[in-house]
């Protein structure tokens, strides 16, 4: 019998305690816990075409900086990600760190932008901006990747969604599944992020995971339409608490590390 009755059951609290009350005993002794908070910086580059060729130079300095970071504890991972799908204000490439606590984040990022090219043609002309992300719910496999595939899904919650709607999401739907997935070797990497510093409206956020082959995009994919038609109350819960004309989507071809 569900036991989590305190949240009002109309609207998008009742449908809330509708699934909780529907899933088995099992899966609710097994709920996932939120991990200690993981900060990620994103510094975004949208780099002219005829200036692509000229990032790998880039990289290549802050990419050893970043990669003493993790040898030293100052951040668990980094990476750098070229955007296959373009848009008018989106990013073309960037470059990203990841660490347990602020200052290990801000720690690298001085030690990023001091191995930078200030001369560099292809950033200076370049349109640039940051994010700092947080997440709670994320897991990864040790180890190097080259030529992966990243995908981004950005979502807004509305506004009277529930205060505990993203737990909710992530603990019963999201990272069940991701777990799956990440077992089996399909995907590399998974976080659930909102921002830590908001550049942008609160009630964002955004569920990546990294996939070593195209194959693996297809398989998720699968994965997620083969959980909505079993579970469809999972799916109607995710529907009813997210702003539908403000989803958001990024696929990218990546490299990097996590210790």
């Amino acid at each position: 019998m569900c036991k989590r009755i305190r949240l009002i059951s109309t609207g998008l609290y009742g449908l809330t305690i509708l699934i909780l009350c529907a899933l088995p005993a099992a899966m609710q002794a097994q709920e996932v816990k939120p991990k200690p908070p993981m900060y990620t910086y994103v510094a975004n580059w949208q780099v002219a075409r005829a200036n692509w060729a000229e990032m790998e130079k880039v990289d290549s300095p802050v990419n050893e900086a970043l990669a003493k970071a993790k040898s030293d504890g100052t951040i668990v991972g980094f990476g750098m990600d070229i955007n296959l799908v373009h848009g008018p204000d989106a990013e073309t490439h960037d470059v990203w760190w990841s660490s347990m606590s602020m200052a290990g984040m801000v720690k690298a990022m001085e030690a990023a932008r001091g191995s930078a090219d200030a001369g560099s043609a292809a950033l200076n002309t370049a349109k640039h901006w940051d994010e700092v992300l947080v997440a709670r719910y994320y897991n990864w496999k040790s180890g190097s990747y080259k030529g992966a595939y990243t995908r981004v899904a950005e979502y807004q919650l509305k506004e009277d969604a529930p205060d505990d709607a993203l737990e909710n999401l992530s603990q019963h739907f999201i990272v069940p599944l991701l777990e799956k997935l990440l077992a089996d070797g399909t995907i590399l990497e998974y976080e659930i992020d909102t921002q830590a510093v908001h550049t942008h409206a609160p009630g964002m956020f955004g569920i990546v995971y990294i996939t070593p082959q195209p194959e693996g995009l297809d398989t998720v994919q699968a994965a997620i339409r083969e959980m909505a038609k079993k579970d469809p109350l999972k799916g109607q819960a995710f529907g009813s608490m997210v702003v539908d004309s403000a989803h958001r989507d990024e696929l990218m071809k990546s490299e990097g590390e996590y210790k």
